[in-house]
């Protein structure tokens, strides 16, 4: 392909409404059970996809509504995946730091269960739309983690640990094609923090070769993806991390683009260009002709609604880069990669979803 699915598209997660993140504080102190909690997703699932088709989305996805974060339902489906503090933090213009927890590995992995089988299942029901199933990337299960953690769980090396993750996604992907799925967007913020020099230079002092990680990484995402049908189209979403307006990373593309777009078994690309930190439109020169990007320039990390004007420029200027044949709109990233939600509202989120498709059908035309 060279042309993205749709010219106006999203990260995937949407802000919770109020009654569904007070079901999941209700599910988790036992005040409300399994059933009422899954009618509480459900009732907020299919009012959020009637949101998207209501705005014009072609790409349907549930919001995640049934994840505490982007990642949740892995550890709560793999044998041997826990939770833990990560050994990086957040942080913002200010200097705060915010810690967060991430995938820890426990034991040796297992796929106990379909992971998002599921949530595609149900989604399905609720839209004739396409469908679009997000998972998080493999590198997420193992580049927060503490040094020495594959090891201390069992694991001879990453390698043996890799051929593990390999297995989960390739098992997790298989059933999500069976089941009629027909797009997938993997999340990943381990490829943009290797971009940063200051979180390089912590990792080389560490005795960490940050340009050997990333191989390592392009072979894991490749052994993730081998099974994936010609059905099937996969989509990477390459971000510096979201929450409550904190990141992990800044930096370009620059230190990654050529193998990250080359040699990585992905159709199309999310990326976030939504401020200064992310670097210019330069690296999307690597972009080969058979593959597409997805500019994330409509920032879900500020209330502030952008001028469609200033967007449209921003694409004019990446298209001076890449062909406009080849791009595509959406935000920089999810509005809500846990259910906690970033500081901005609904009606926030309602009005820049709005913006990113108007703005499409200008630039690209409604049929397109």
């Amino acid at each position: 392909m060279s042309a993205p699915l749709f010219r106006a598209d999203h990260v995937g997660s949407l802000l919770r409404p109020d009654s569904l993140r007070q079901a999941f504080r209700a599910h988790a102190e036992g005040k409300i059970d399994d059933g009422a909690f899954i009618q509480a997703q459900d009732d907020a699932i299919r009012e959020i996809v009637d949101l998207q088709e209501s705005i014009g989305l072609q790409s349907i996805t549930d919001g995640e509504f049934r994840r505490a974060s982007y990642w949740s339902h892995f550890a709560d489906g793999i044998d041997g995946l826990g939770v833990a503090p990560a050994r990086f933090d957040f942080h913002d213009d200010t200097g705060h730091a915010m810690n967060f927890l991430a995938p820890h590995t426990l034991a040796k992995l297992r796929r106990a269960k379909s992971l998002s089988g599921a949530e595609f299942e149900f989604l399905k029901t609720t839209t004739g739309r396409t469908v679009k199933i997000t998972l998080p990337s493999p590198p997420t299960l193992h580049f927060w983690d503490k040094p020495g953690a594959v090891r201390a769980a069992g694991y001879a090396d990453d390698d043996a640990f890799f051929a593990d993750v390999a297995n989960i996604f390739q098992d997790e992907i298989t059933d999500l094609a069976r089941r009629g799925a027909t797009y997938i967007q993997i999340d990943d913020v381990p490829l943009a923090m290797l971009c940063d020099e200051a979180l390089r230079a912590r990792l080389s002092a560490a005795g960490e070769d940050p340009d050997a990680v990333f191989s390592r990484y392009i072979e894991l995402f490749n052994a993730c993806l081998a099974t994936v049908p010609t059905t099937m189209t996969v989509a990477l979403h390459v971000c510096r991390g979201n929450f409550k307006g904190h990141w992990l990373s800044e930096g370009g593309y620059g230190r990654v683009a050529r193998r990250m777009f080359n040699e990585i078994d992905a159709d199309s690309y999310f990326l976030e260009f939504d401020s200064p930190r992310a670097g210019d439109f330069a690296p999307l020169a690597d972009v080969p002709k058979h593959k597409s990007v997805v500019l994330g320039i409509v920032s879900t990390k500020t209330a502030t609604l952008e001028s469609a004007a200033a967007v449209k420029r921003r694409i004019d200027e990446a298209a001076h880069i890449l062909p406009l044949d080849q791009l595509a709109l959406s935000p920089q990233c999810g509005f809500a990669s846990a259910v906690s939600g970033n500081s901005i509202t609904t009606n926030d989120q309602i009005h820049k979803l709005r913006l990113v498709v108007e703005i499409a059908n200008d630039v690209w035309g409604r049929s397109a």
